[in-house]
């Protein structure tokens, strides 16, 4: 019997484009439907629009996510509007794959499990690091147990910006990008961590390192520049991650340490693996320090074109995991339950980060007595239309660019084109 053709709409193609083609390439599914206002975005993929005359393109969403086109849709948006999107093509019928951290406030997070029980949708968010090569190769040997259960983790994700550039991509004193705490941009940190030992998180606290001087002739309201947590997981052990760091050198590492011993990626080359033993803990046939080459085992044609997946493999894996849950049932890793949790380390450790690293809770998603006790917590440090926000964004509540920063700021923009 033939297949079903799942259709999927995909939303924002700033990031979106690339998953025109990841959808396009897979065997019985169909893009058939963008949603993008900006005409910039949309010549990107004129190409691709050309080719194949059957994907319809709209400016705006609910007229997308009424058009009866799509059985799911990629949430490629702003940072800041996935949760309320989300919940709105679920209480469609449409299920979701979210591009970015699923939600700004702990009641966001209640909203996003309560409406997937409701309408029976099935949500995934589209985390991409734990599916390098070296981290999936890092789950694999976990998987066997010869390092034994994980004691102490580490995941870094250091991303810095030239102060220019930030105003390129952040145009506006309300752009979300100015008011992005450090903490927020955890998942790329600490989803291998939770991916590779099979993990969820207990508790979190953070510490954040305040240096606005850096941030001269930017628009941005977080003077801090990197933000590291402390999370506990179920099983005991402890786990040291960043946020997105917007200084401090460019690069992505994730360690393992174990009973037996250790592995951690080799920095600047996500292809391979170190992994070292006890002297008196070597299992049989291993060495007890070996660098390996990463593999992806489960499609070993993947390794042979490695330019197709897309962010080191893992854009297209989270579309195979993603077609795989709602054609198949087979429940992905990052579920609904995982993704907020991530949300809820995120939020709560911004608040450790303004309280001398007070150490929070997390809620158990999956219980409704658990999330009963967050549900009207709506504190969100990103501003309104008004500019009006309702929890600070730094470790030092008070801090405010100066308007000689601003003005700075303003050159960069209009210099980029855009319309202030």
């Amino acid at each position: 019997m033939e297949k079903k053709i799942m259709r999927i709409g995909i939303m924002g193609l700033i990031r979106g484009r690339i998953f025109v083609d990841q959808f396009k390439n897979m065997e019985n599914v169909k893009v058939t439907a963008v949603c993008e206002n900006s005409q910039r975005s949309l010549e990107n993929i004129r190409q691709t629009l050309q080719e194949d005359k059957t994907i319809q393109v709209f400016n705006n969403f609910d007229d997308f996510i009424n058009s009866g086109l799509m059985d799911a849709v990629m949430l490629c948006n702003y940072f800041t509007e996935h949760a309320a999107y989300a919940i709105r093509a679920m209480e469609k019928g449409i299920h979701v794959l979210s591009e970015c951290t699923p939600a700004l406030t702990m009641a966001e997070c209640v909203a996003l499990c309560r409406t997937v029980e409701k309408t029976g949708c099935k949500y995934m968010l589209s985390e991409n690091y734990p599916f390098f090569a070296c981290n999936m190769e890092m789950k694999r040997r976990y998987d066997t147990g010869n390092l034994g259960r994980a004691l102490f983790c580490e995941g870094e994700y250091n991303h810095p910006i030239a102060p220019d550039h930030w105003n390129r991509m952040s145009p506006g004193k309300y752009h979300w990008r100015n008011w992005l705490p450090r903490s927020y941009y955890i998942t790329h940190s600490l989803a291998p961590v939770l991916y590779i030992t099979g993990n969820n998180i207990k508790a979190v606290n953070c510490k954040s390192v305040f240096a606005p001087e850096t941030l001269k002739g930017t628009a941005c309201r977080v003077g801090d520049l990197m933000s590291i947590m402390l999370c506990e997981m179920e099983d005991g052990s402890l786990a040291r991650v960043t946020g997105c760091s917007a200084w401090g050198g460019e690069g992505n590492w994730y360690r393992i340490c174990g009973e037996y011993g250790s592995m951690e990626s080799v920095r600047g080359d996500i292809q391979k693996v170190r992994i070292q033993y006890n002297d008196w803990q070597i299992p049989e046939g291993e060495e007890k320090v070996n660098v390996v080459e990463a593999r992806w085992h489960e499609d070993e044609e993947m390794n042979n074109r490695p330019g197709e997946a897309g962010h080191g493999g893992g854009d297209y894996w989270v579309a195979y995991y993603f077609m795989k849950y709602v054609t198949e049932d087979i429940e992905p890793f990052f579920n609904v339950y995982r993704s907020v949790s991530m949300s809820a380390a995120a939020i709560l450790a911004l608040r450790s980060s303004q309280e001398n690293g007070k150490e929070y809770r997390i809620p158990d998603f999956t219980k409704e007595e658990e999330r009963k006790l967050w549900e009207n917590d709506t504190g969100n440090p990103f501003p309104d239309e008004n500019g009006v926000a309702t929890m600070p964004c730094c470790s030092h509540p008070d801090y405010m660019p100066t308007e000689e920063d601003i003005a700075n700021a303003e050159k960069d923009w209009r210099k980029a084109g855009h319309i202030i």
